[in-house]
């Protein structure tokens, strides 16, 4: 029987590793914050097709806030009204 966690950026099933194969770039290596939100706003706009670039763009942010991978990002940060 295999072990299986869950990806640290968007809490997709793996298998080894922190990361999914979509979190990742060519080399293995988390994607950039950005491109993380842009590319779980493209998901989250084909599963609900009327959400607005804005509204998608907010509820990734909102999710990826909660995966351990983001904790201490900036943008994470400001959002929760974190002071540096």
């Amino acid at each position: 029987m295999t072990s299986q966690s869950h990806c640290h950026s968007c809490g997709m099933p793996v298998e080894s590793g922190p990361y999914c194969q979509h979190c990742t770039d060519d080399t293995g290596a988390l994607q950039s914050f950005e491109e993380r939100v842009s590319r779980m706003g493209q998901f989250m706009k084909r599963q609900s097709p009327g959400l607005s670039d804005v509204d998608a763009r907010a509820k990734s942010i909102e999710y990826m806030a909660s995966m351990p991978a983001w904790q201490d990002h900036p943008e994470i940060q400001k959002r929760m009204g974190v002071k540096s």
